[in-house]
């Protein structure tokens, strides 16, 4: 997949297009099917598949105090892209100017003259236009008098639950991971970089990995199972763990922090792990095993602790014997 970085850096190769244009924030199982369909129309319509997608969230940009976390940040969602099919990412620099475009502007100067698409692709609760003025019907107008095709998609609904990025956020935000994991098509999960933390864990011969601040969606306090992905390429490794997000409130004053306890590693193994302050890192949330809380005494904390790993455990059996 081909990314651009602007409407002005498109290729003028790039003739004929088959596209869908939207946040695609969390890249869920509806954006999936939709840009499955924008490749499948592509290949038999002799065109270019494309997502078209801007930074930063528009929200952020016209209502700051409104926005929301990111479930999958920029380089993220680009990577789930490209694992779609999609020929190339279109990303728009989002500004208060380009937010003054009227919908017939959008359509025409920026569907039909910067991408030359030939059919586009949305969601039927699209907007778009100064003040999302317009919704697909009226995209689909615009279509007919400017020479492209428009298909409007029905809302996925998975379990009863529709599936958007909205829903999917507050799932997250009340650590209901698993369910958003069904809504995603894929655990929920985030990449940082490591950050030193007190020594806590390996005091307890629990070894631990604290990941630095991360500003965009976490999950609600508590306590998870988690696999965590260390380094990048054929440096990869990824472990089983159980993860702590919150304050931890045991030790004294809250300090936010996410710590997961790998599973496969002994503490002399987790000195001998080469982390610098850049060693990519992705934690995978698969289930909550419980809400945060203070414990009396370390020793306490520990036992719970033992406790948590011998769930995740079980569960973790469970999985791989069905996978």
């Amino acid at each position: 997949m081909q990314v651009i970085s602007s409407l002005e850096s498109i290729p003028a190769s790039l003739t004929r297009t088959v596209l869908a244009i939207g946040n695609f924030d969390g890249m869920h199982r509806g954006h999936q099917t939709i840009l499955q369909k924008v490749r499948e129309r592509a290949r038999l319509l002799d065109a270019k598949s494309a997502a078209v997608t801007f930074d930063p969230h528009p929200v952020r940009v016209l209502r700051p105090d409104q926005a929301p976390r990111l479930i999958t940040p920029l380089l993220q969602r680009l990577d789930l892209m490209a694992q779609t099919g999609i020929n190339f990412a279109v990303v728009i620099p989002f500004t208060e100017q380009f937010s003054q475009l009227s919908a017939h502007e959008f359509a025409d100067g920026v569907l039909r003259r910067s991408l030359h698409a030939i059919e586009v692709h949305e969601g039927d609760n699209f907007r778009f236009g100064h003040g999302a003025q317009a919704g697909t019907a009226e995209l689909i107008q615009l279509g007919r008098q400017l020479g492209f095709e428009v298909a409007a998609h029905p809302a996925l609904a998975i379990r009863g639950i529709a599936v958007s990025s909205s829903q999917i956020r507050q799932r997250i935000a009340a650590g209901d991971v698993s369910c958003a994991r069904v809504l995603l098509g894929r655990s929920f999960s985030i990449r940082s970089t490591p950050a030193r933390g007190r020594g806590i864990g390996t005091r307890l011969t629990v070894p631990t990995i604290n990941l630095a601040p991360y500003d965009e969606l976490v999950p609600a306090s508590g306590v998870y199972i988690t696999r965590v992905t260390i380094g990048s390429g054929l440096n990869r490794e990824t472990f089983d763990a159980v993860t702590n997000a919150g304050n931890r409130p045991t030790f004294g004053k809250d300090s936010y922090a996410i710590e997961s306890h790998l599973l496969d590693l002994r503490p002399t193994d987790f000195r001998g792990i080469d982390l610098t302050e850049d060693t990519p890192i992705e934690l995978c949330f698969l289930a909550r095993i419980r809400e945060e809380r203070r414990f009396d005494s370390p020793e306490a904390l520990k036992a719970q602790i033992l406790r948590d790993v011998a769930y995740a455990r079980r569960y973790l059996r469970l999985a791989h014997a069905i996978s």
